[in-house]
């Protein structure tokens, strides 16, 4: 089983859920299996009047989570070109479904986001109502190297962050550090690596019948105080104006450009961004600059419906496979894309990504 399910019984009796993601070697990637126990167990949960609170972690010291099982959905990908594997039709519908539902758990749901969280892993972050991240926090959603996109409704949560920060995090799969994740409303509280225990221990020290919110915002805010000296220094929010500036542009093409040439930049974070996206996949650039330009009056289940048709249509194009196999599965890092330069991605196939790739009824329509 890759993720342990427990509880934890307080002083006046309340009970305390905590799933963790138990599959370390892989970084707790996402596997179809791990999201379907991840979504019974919780609802499970969200019906049972005696767990009042629920946390989840991620076991070992590396990562929270670091995305999804990409190398077996591009195996059944490889295994069925062009068409949409049953495995990824199946993976995506539970994944997004499962992000909903975080995003509208009824009960307080704390994730602790340490190391990396990557893709997926900030789906379930982003999702819960209390999201924490520690000093080895790195958040991200790197798929411009994989030849997919922010998927796990970032188009949602990027699209709001300030400026054109979300679109450019999207084009580079630049990392953001705890401060960042705090500036960026990306993160809710601060604490150190030591400091799990303690949360566990001070959630089942609280008397859960009454001031229950007041109680577990001073148990949070005492944590945070004990560990704010370290905190890192911010990052993206400094460099807000200068990327804003240089992102204000047309289109897609003109962004790419726009960015590449920081290539050189005696900044190292923009100098690496930079190098990130030019090495990544063309056709992700205006997949990202389309997604964060239509989820920006979109609902939460509007965005999911739009991603999941993106992550399907994704499984029938040729560059998907080829960013993971060059990255996670053969690790020449030497990706051969299909339409290797922006200018060469026809908008017709762009335009492809976003249309309906399943039969019948959208698998997400009740989302709303």
């Amino acid at each position: 089983m890759a993720v342990a399910f427990e509880v934890l019984t307080g002083v006046d009796g309340a009970r305390i859920g905590v799933a963790s993601l138990d599959a370390p070697q892989s970084l707790n990637a996402l596997s179809l299996s791990m999201i379907e126990q991840l979504s019974s167990h919780l609802q499970t949960w969200a019906n049972d009047n005696a767990i009042i609170c629920v946390l989840l972690r991620g076991m070992g010291p590396k990562a929270f989570c670091a995305g999804g099982d990409v190398r077996s959905l591009v195996q059944a990908c490889r295994a069925h070109p062009g068409e949409v594997p049953a495995l990824a039709a199946q993976f995506f519908a539970a994944e997004y479904r499962l992000d909903y539902n975080l995003h509208h758990y009824p009960k307080p749901l704390l994730c602790w986001g340490h190391g990396h969280v990557l893709g997926g892993g900030m789906g379930l972050l982003q999702g819960s109502n209390v999201r924490i991240v520690a000093p080895s926090s790195r958040l991200a959603m790197p798929e411009i190297s994989i030849g997919l996109y922010p998927d796990v409704a970032a188009s949602w949560f990027l699209s709001r962050l300030p400026g054109r920060l979300g679109l450019f995090l999207g084009l580079t799969g630049a990392p953001i550090n705890a401060r960042d994740a705090l500036d960026l409303g990306l993160a809710d509280r601060f604490m150190g690596e030591e400091q799990q225990e303690a949360l566990l221990e001070g959630l089942l020290q609280l008397n859960w019948q009454e001031q229950t919110a007041m109680q577990l915002n001073s148990l949070l805010k005492a944590l945070e105080q004990q560990a704010l000296a370290q905190l890192p220094p911010a990052q993206w929010l400094p460099r807000r104006a200068q990327i804003d500036a240089m992102l204000d542009v047309s289109d897609p093409a003109c962004a790419w450009r726009a960015i590449a040439q920081w290539r050189t930049h005696d900044d190292p974070l923009l100098a690496k961004a930079a190098q990130t996206l030019v090495e990544g996949c063309p056709l992700t650039v205006h997949l990202v600059w389309q997604q964060i330009a239509r989820a920006r009056y979109m609902s939460l289940g509007q965005v999911l419906q739009m991603e999941y048709a993106m992550s399907l249509n994704c499984c029938r194009y040729p560059e998907f496979s080829e960013g993971v196999r060059a990255r996670l599965l053969d690790k020449d890092q030497a990706p051969r894309w299909h339409w290797p330069e922006v200018a060469q991605v026809p908008q017709a196939v762009v335009n492809a990504h976003f249309g309906k790739a399943w039969e019948g009824r959208h698998p997400l329509a009740d989302l709303v």
